[in-house]
């Protein structure tokens, strides 16, 4: 079981996941977001690579169009 704060709020896995996962499970894919893990910015393009650990901190910022 891992454990991971995303936007503050704590989650629980029974295994680790990609960041790519997470994100579709989220119902965020194909989406304009900005995603940092642990303070570092994550590049979609590595997403599907960026396997999750016990105690991630996760920020999911969703671009938001208007006029």
């Amino acid at each position: 079981m891992i454990t991971v704060s995303i936007n503050g709020a704590t989650r629980q896995f029974p295994e680790s996941v990609s960041v790519g996962a997470l994100v579709e499970e989220m119902g965020l894919a194909g989406k304009r977001i900005a995603l940092e893990r642990n303070g570092e910015i994550v590049p979609r393009g590595s997403f599907a690579a960026q396997q999750l650990e016990d105690g991630d901190r996760l920020e999911v910022v969703i671009a938001v169009g208007g006029g």
